[in-house]
């Protein structure tokens, strides 16, 4: 054996540091814009400037990171695009409450000092999340680095926002919006979640003018009822035919309003008549407009009650809801109250109730930018992975609403509107000396800003240089892949779609990459109220990020939820650790003894040595075909897999099998003929294979891979991240030796366990007979001297007709092949048959106790499905042990 640079032990913080700067130094993550390669190109979904990344972070840019390396070791001109984004509303919350706690407002700052402190939040929060992608291996091309407000993607921000406007795609009116009082802005659609909460419906009576009769609505918002001016009923119903035209007395207030009839009522819901408040409800809006009804706001932007409420002015409008019940009921109006379910719409960034108002906001139009994003999922432009989303994505987008792009917040792009006081309304891509109009020269910009989503819309074509007609842009746009979770398929992949198809008359991705959610061991969404979030940073520091990436990998399957699991982590560092070990140990052995330099020459696939036996070939041909199936599956993106495929070649065929039989070689006696050449096959074999799922296992634990091949001899490149993929050769195709290495494992896996069976310690060396013939037969007595080293099976015996013999234990294999291990002299048998006996009876009791529960009709009736599932499958196990026990003492006796 001969010293190597690799320690003993595997030290992840030691060696990621260093690689990570190799790699940086060496800029071999930069894309070269080269015309004569195939470009593969992936935009980054960019993090918020907001804080930490979280688990789900971690998977997504695992997943990205795999494909990009493999791709580029592919040959491919492989661009991953970093960047961050400025995420308006959440960062301007997330500034606000720091500056809070310093006794600070944002509002007595003044929005230019505001925007100071937003940008070095921004510097702070950006060179942290740079430095934890770092951390994860991603392989990122640095130097392209962008963020959604820099001076290039505001550029394309405002051409977006002047060319919609001048194409009769955006515009501004008053319309029914989404209001958060605490962020004080409007909301789109899908910024507003929906979540079923208990409350209660109250059953008003309206008195009608001038007679003694009340008509009764019900509503869940009893507060609002201070906004109404009209009561609707259904045209079809009868019950209130002879009521539409007339007018009722708005208790509390006495305002009159008109009972209207109209389609939108369901006259199976409540009383059949309903409330409608124009100023506070999207479908009463519609309604209000239908029949002319005057629109009171009732409630203000702080959601407080507004002068039009009278008495209730000032107060919140919670509160407002309860005296407005109070006041009702000490008036005899209130017919009755119900619990009930329904649906609330609250922030996603604050979970504060939203509160619909009408405001004048910019919109897009949505439906022609809809049209060509369906067709070109329906033509398969592209695909989602997994293609269930498919119909998901299609589902919103058939139902797409206009959508409100504008903002009452400071910290994002300003909206390119200017306006002056004789009326005129200017969009410009730049900021106008005057007004067109009238010649004034002191037109005022909005005040406010874009949705965060408008400028990610453009992401994937921003960042590469447009509107400018970048060489970049040229040679990478349409993008290859995008990959990210299910629940922003609305937020952003069906948006760039729209924008894409827009502006660049191509798809932005050809493929879509869905992934699941990084739930905790019990299944549950990780969150901070619940306390159960695992820190991807703490998981990097305790085991490293290449554990870190493989567990996330191999846990997963496209768009399904996992569970992050510690024995899952432990499991990750034992592998990193089994890979480090027996990479030593080839590494060690490439030398004779008191030479310095490999005792071997290599081979390529296309030419492999002279004189391979049985073992060399077997793990030539597994390696060969573990290859071809990873990487078909990495086409597939089957990449948990594909991870799962590497890990079981290099844990059970490399370092558990061809590693212990290569020790044979490696360690015979000069004397023996053909030693020598036998060492030098043997090491020639070992750094093929090594070298070989290095690199196969590199896309997935860059880390480990890069320190372990940079210390492999013969390397003709100089860094494993731009090293070649392995390609298979036909040459090492050898199934037959698969087929016979197949039967001789199975043989020593059979002894170990009839040893076990009797606890015979490790190193104890017993006989052994097999019965077997032909080929078989024929392949065992030549790897004999393995069988007995692997097994302790010594004196070994193959044989095709031999009696089985007295008191030993007996194993089938498959047809024709047989294992007997005897046991006379071996072990004390009275001693071994009572000890089974024993056993024997206490598994007879554990099944009366099992067969006494599963008869219990009690039982039967009243436990859980699963609980009598996990019975009858203890039951299940019991027979098989039972039948087990007994084969063993009949063969002892």
């Amino acid at each position: 054996m001969s010293e190597t640079n690799l320690p003993p032990v595997y030290d992840p913080a030691a060696v990621e540091a260093k690689r990570y700067r190799f790699w940086l130094d060496g800029e071999y993550f930069k894309a070269d814009c080269d015309r004569e390669k195939t470009p593969y190109t992936i935009v980054i979904p960019p993090p918020n400037v907001t804080g930490s990344l979280h688990m789900g972070h971690a998977l997504n840019n695992t997943i990205q990171d795999i494909l990009i390396r493999w791709k580029r070791m592919q040959g491919f001109d492989a661009l991953w695009l970093p960047g961050t984004d400025h995420a308006g509303i959440a960062t301007q919350n997330v500034v606000e409450k720091h500056l809070a706690e310093e006794g600070i407002s944002s509002r007595e700052l003044g929005r230019e000092a505001f925007l100071e402190k937003v940008w070095q939040w921004k510097n702070t929060y950006h060179d942290r999340i740079t430095r934890q992608l770092y951390r994860l291996g991603v392989s990122c091309d640095w130097s392209r680095e962008r963020f959604t407000m820099d001076e290039g993607c505001s550029r394309a921000v405002r051409r977006v926002f002047v060319d919609l406007y001048r194409r009769g795609l955006i515009y501004r009116g008053d319309y029914m919006i989404n209001w958060c009082p605490r962020c004080h802005t409007a909301l789109s659609d899908i910024e507003v979640e929906h979540e079923e909460e208990s409350s209660t419906i109250t059953h008003i009576c309206y008195p009608l003018k001038d007679e003694a009769a009340s008509i009764t609505v019900a509503t869940t918002r009893p507060e609002t009822m201070l906004g109404d001016s009209g009561v609707a009923v259904h045209p079809e119903d009868k019950r209130y035919s002879g009521l539409v035209g007339k007018t009722v007395i708005l208790p509390l207030l006495g305002r009159e309003i008109p009972v209207v009839a109209d389609d939108y009522v369901d006259p199976e819901f409540g009383s059949g008549a309903v409330k409608v408040t124009p100023g506070h409800d999207p479908n009463d809006f519609a309604i209000g407009r239908r029949h002319n009804l005057e629109v009171i706001k009732a409630i203000d932007e702080d959601a407080k009650m507004t002068e039009a409420t009278g008495p209730y002015r000032g107060l919140d409008r919670f509160e407002c809801r309860k005296k407005v019940v109070a006041d009702l009921e000490k008036l005899s109006l209130v017919e009755k109250i119900e619990e009930h379910e329904h649906s609330v719409g609250r922030c996603q960034r604050c979970r504060t109730v939203v509160e619909p108002l009408i405001s004048r906001q910019w919109f897009v139009k949505m439906k022609p930018l809809a049209e060509p994003a369906l067709k070109a999922v329906a033509g398969n432009d592209t695909v989602f992975i997994p293609p269930r989303f498919t119909r998901i994505y299609q589902n919103w987008v058939e139902n797409i609403r206009d959508w409100c792009i504008s903002r009452q917040i400071w910290w994002g792009h300003r909206i390119p509107a200017w306006y002056c006081d004789c009326g005129e309304v200017i969009v410009d891509y730049e900021e106008p000396e005057n007004c067109p109009s009238c010649g004034n020269g002191s037109p005022e910009q909005d005040p406010d800003v874009l949705d965060t989503w408008f400028s990610s819309a453009l992401w994937p074509f921003s960042t590469l240089g447009w509107p400018e007609q970048t060489p970049d842009l040229d040679h990478f746009y349409p993008t290859s892949v995008l990959v990210t979770a299910y629940d922003i398929i609305y937020f952003w992949v069906a948006r760039m779609m729209f924008m894409g198809l827009e502006f660049m008359k191509e798809v932005p991705f050809h493929t879509v990459y869905i992934t699941g959610l990084v739930r905790d061991p019990l299944g549950r969404k990780m969150s901070k109220s619940l306390g159960n979030g695992i820190d991807p940073l703490e998981v990097i520091e305790n085991y490293g990020a290449d554990t870190l990436r493989f567990t996330l990998v191999t846990g997963q399957a496209p768009g399904n939820d996992q569970r992050f699991r510690p024995e899952g982590v432990e499991a990750g560092r034992n592998f990193a650790n089994k890979v480090w070990n027996a990479s030593r140990f080839v590494l060690m052995n490439l030398t004779d003894e008191g030479e310095s330099e490999p005792a071997f020459s290599p081979f390529d696939p296309g030419e492999p040595p002279e004189g391979l036996n049985r073992p060399d070939r077997w793990i030539l041909h597994r390696f060969n075909e573990t290859l071809q199936e990873a990487t078909s599956l990495l086409e597939k993106y089957e990449l948990g897999e594909a991870a799962r495929l590497t890990y079981e070649f290099l844990w059970n065929d490399f370092c558990d099998w061809y590693v212990e039989l290569s020790k044979y070689f490696l360690y015979r006696k000069e004397a023996v003929p053909g030693a020598e050449y036998d060492r030098e096959r043997t090491r020639s074999v070992l750094v093929y294979v090594l070298d070989g799922v290095m690199r196969l296992l590199h896309p997935f634990m860059p880390f480990i891979s890069e320190e372990i091949w940079q210390q492999l001899p013969y390397r003709k490149e100089e860094a494993l991240v731009v090293a070649a993929w392995p390609q298979a050769g036909e040459k090492l195709a050898f199934p037959d030796e698969a087929a016979d290495m197949a039967v001789l494992q199975e043989v020593a896996r059979v002894i170990r366990n009839l040893r076990s069976q009797v606890n015979l310690p490790p190193g104890r060396k017993t006989e052994v007979v097999v019965r077997a013939t032909g080929k078989i037969a024929s392949c065992l007595e030549e790897e004999s001297h393995h069988l007995s080293r692997l097994a302790f099976a010594e004196p070994l015996t193959v044989k095709a007709e031999v009696e089985k013999p007295a008191q030993s234990l007996t194993a089938i294999i498959g047809e024709g092949v047989e294992v007997y291990l005897p046991l006379e002299g071996v072990i004390d048998l009275d001693a071994e048959i009572a000890r089974l006996e024993k056993e024997l009876d206490q598994l007879l009791a554990e099944i009366r106790r099992t067969e006494s529960k599963l008869s219990n009709r009690g039982f039967i009736e009243q436990a859980p499905a699963e609980v009598i599932a996990k019975e009858k499958e203890r039951r299940a196990d019991q027979e098989t042990r039972l039948a087990g026990l007994k084969q063993r003492l009949k063969e002892l006796k």
